[in-house]
């Protein structure tokens, strides 16, 4: 079965990835038909290299009966709307991360959904990275114990270049900044590795360009019940890295490189080692049999498949509306913690006002 394909909004750049994939493998089952931009030069860009029919109008778009399904890669501030569109006409729908803005426009976005009953997902590419879900089977199986700390170092190196300050990620009204942009990853991976903190204390600073807020940021997730101490370290001043995560448990160790842009994209040693874990009981290091992608285009792509199998109704979603809700509220948590200084609640209320 052929899934016929809208995309509402070309602004995350991801998309034009997910459109040249399923363009070029049509085994995948998706046939991209449309799209549509609120900026034309953006709209015939895309419409011209993938082929697509243009729509200046969204409504005319929902309303072709060749598409059944909607990628939604606008703005993160148009988000919240295109999904209530989409999902009264009952399409399907996958929304590009962030989910929203704020947590009101997340409710709105979990109530059009749950009214509609369509299907829907987000397109977080950590939760289907295969080295990704390895080391979640091996905590959640036990294999290593109980698990006491975890570190998730992600980056990217975007303030660095010229002329970011100018770009539509970094306008608070229409995607907020780099942190609920990108750190949101990296939040929403040990969402999906541990499930729910309790608090959260986080550090978030503007160190590099004034134009660029939250270029760098700390923040350290406790989990309740004698869970595990989580820090997730974010630079988006970050030309290299090599490390992406280190887990600690009572039975050994898991070391994860080459993770996430700034390692990816780099040289590294010969038969590097992506995923390694250590083991008191055999006492040296085992090598996962998957390998790390050779680049971050490559990792992105490797969202296109599981999104296919979605589209089709051959897997769940990659993150539901709820789950995409909770994510957000632990990232604009790490928000309330830097301004006001103080251990932050989850659940805590000020969170709905940032």
């Amino acid at each position: 079965m052929t899934v016929g394909v809208g995309i509402l909004g070309f602004a995350h750049g991801h998309v034009n990835s997910y459109c040249t994939q399923w363009r070029d493998k049509p085994e995948l089952g998706i046939r991209v038909v449309a799209g549509w931009d609120h900026e034309p030069g953006r709209l015939e860009k895309a419409a011209g290299g993938f082929g697509l029919r243009a729509y200046d109008d969204v409504d005319a778009l929902l309303a072709n009966a060749d598409i059944q399904a909607v990628i939604i890669a606008a703005e993160t501030a148009r988000h919240a709307e295109l999904v209530e569109r989409a999902a009264a006409v009952g399409k399907a729908i996958v929304l590009q991360k962030p989910m929203a803005l704020t947590l009101g426009e997340a409710d709105r976005i979990v109530s059009a959904v749950e009214r509609a009953g369509v299907p829907f997902t987000l397109a977080w590419q950590m939760r289907v990275d295969p080295q990704n879900v390895e080391m979640r089977e091996m905590i959640r199986g036990g294999t290593l114990g109980r698990v006491f700390t975890v570190r998730r170092r992600h980056g990217l190196s975007v303030h660095l270049w010229p002329g970011f300050a100018d770009t539509w990620h970094v306008n608070p009204a229409l995607n907020r900044d780099i942190w609920a942009d990108d750190a949101s990853h990296a939040i929403d991976f040990i969402h999906y590795l541990l499930g729910v903190p309790e608090t959260v204390t986080a550090e978030m600073a503007t160190l590099h360009d004034p134009r660029i807020p939250n270029d760098n940021g700390v923040a350290l997730f406790r989990y309740p019940n004698g869970g595990p101490l989580v820090e997730v370290v974010c630079s988006f001043t970050c030309p290299a890295a090599e490390n992406t995560t280190e887990i600690i448990a009572e039975r050994g160790t898991i070391i994860q490189n080459y993770g996430d842009a700034p390692s990816a994209n780099v040289p590294r040693p010969e038969g590097a080692c992506g995923l390694k874990w250590y083991t008191a009981e055999s006492g040296q290091w085992t090598c996962s049999d998957i390998a790390s992608p050779a680049g971050h285009g490559e990792r992105i792509a490797g969202l296109v498949a599981p999104l296919a199998e979605f589209l089709q109704g051959r897997r769940p979603p990659i993150a539901t509306a709820e789950e995409g809700r909770t994510s957000l509220r632990m990232t604009l948590a790490c928000y309330v913690s830097s301004r006001e200084g103080r251990r932050v609640r989850i659940d805590d209320g000020s969170i709905a006002a940032v």
